[in-house]
């Protein structure tokens, strides 16, 4: 076990991940010209989740929160345009976020209880980023991308600092607490101390993870190729390859329904990842 950063080769790849999934400040010139010409535009998505008390499918990006209106198409939540990153549903109309305010700066944790329209700050104001969030066991894990920290808080307030390493995505077990994975260069990070400590990545490389049923373990690579395990990350099968290209996020919402970002869509399945159904169009981003 250890809590060094990565090796040079594997930061650098780390790093190429992190800038596909997240870069973006040339984006918004883009998205802004196609708004004015076309309507609302989503590109650069960082976050999605469905809300337990509707089923509604609400999309974290670079330039705010949005849901599908009636016709599919995006609609802003609230009045908010700040850069999310880390976003995670924790419940009926509640969700933590992390990001970046339009004026610079790091929001650290905020919280809605009200499916996104107003946003409170908790804590790490100006101090953090999240890249990663999750919620299970009546704790809110996130990776730290600012200070390269796996990080825990039980009140949203108070954290606990975990491992540092070099990584994209975070997963938490849904049995143990202790169980946390982390996407890093050189595989699926595993640790078994509730982010503590990890052992060196292994396995598939893998962009984004989520799990949310024991069996219902899944990764997407850097290429959208959808890997499932069902024995806690020790095995895997590849699915499918979801459609658009490279990943911008994903979400298991049950061990049969996933939910995937990439460069044209925001794609659903509810069986497993075998078949996708496009629920948002999103506006390619260049690659970055």
């Amino acid at each position: 076990m250890n809590k060094r950063p990565a090796a040079s080769a594997a930061t650098a790849l780390a790093l190429t991940l992190t800038l596909a999934a997240c870069s973006g400040n040339g984006d918004s010139a883009d998205s802004n010209g196609s708004s004015a010409a076309s309507g609302t535009t989503v590109s650069h998505i960082h976050g999605l989740g469905l809300d337990p008390a509707d089923e509604r499918l609400y999309v974290a990006t670079h330039e705010g929160v949005y849901t599908p209106d009636a016709d599919g198409e995006p609609e802003l939540v609230g009045d908010s345009k700040d850069d999310f990153m880390g976003f995670i549903v924790a419940g009926d109309k509640t969700f933590y976020a992390s990001g970046h305010p339009t004026s610079g700066g790091n929001k650290g944790l905020i919280k809605s209880t009200d499916a996104g329209e107003t946003w409170n700050s908790l804590s790490l104001s100006g101090e953090s980023d999240f890249h990663a969030l999750e919620s299970a066991h009546g704790t809110v894990y996130g990776y730290d991308s600012t200070n390269g920290l796996v990080r825990t808080t039980k009140d949203g307030v108070s954290w606990k600092d975990g491992a540092r390493l070099e990584a994209l995505d975070i997963a938490v077990g849904p049995g143990d607490p202790g169980v946390v994975l982390a996407t890093t260069a050189e595989g699926v990070a595993r640790s078994s101390d509730g982010g503590e400590t990890f052992a060196p990545g292994k396995g598939p490389v893998m962009a984004f993870l989520s799990w949310t049923a024991k069996d219902g373990l899944y990764g997407i690579d850097t290429s959208g190729g959808l890997n499932r395990s069902t024995d806690g990350g020790t095995t895997w099968k590849k699915v499918s390859t979801v459609p658009g290209g490279r990943p911008q996020a994903l979400t298991a919402v049950g061990a049969e329904h996933v939910l995937a970002a990439t460069q044209t869509g925001v794609f659903e399945s509810k069986d497993g990842g075998r078949t996708f159904k496009k629920r948002l169009a999103v506006t390619s981003s260049g690659g970055h």
